[in-house]
């Protein structure tokens, strides 16, 4: 049987990390080269409570998976670094 907090949290996961690479790459550019600077407010306001959730979902996952704390903490500092939640894709797939 799987986890759902776990399916959940790679989910998250995923979706986070795209959107912390569309931050970076879209919405940032476009403020600082092309002077729109509303694309960073809402890339980053929808960035934001992705991260919220991905945090959320973590501690949840965390609790029913029980995976070590030191999994967790990589899981978290992952999700801080470009692409760094896609590398983590794999070992959260085998907690589920």
């Amino acid at each position: 049987m799987k986890n759902e907090n776990v399916v959940k949290f790679r989910h998250i996961n995923s979706i986070e990390g795209y959107s912390y690479l569309a931050l970076l790459f879209i919405a940032m550019p476009m403020k600082y080269f092309l002077d729109i600077p509303l694309a960073v407010k809402v890339v980053g306001m929808i960035h934001g409570i992705l991260f919220i959730l991905f945090c959320l979902l973590l501690v949840k996952a965390w609790q029913e998976a029980k995976w070590s704390f030191k999994d967790n903490i990589l899981f978290f500092i992952a999700s801080l670094v470009p692409f760094g939640t896609f590398f983590t894709k794999a070992k959260i797939k085998t907690y589920e």
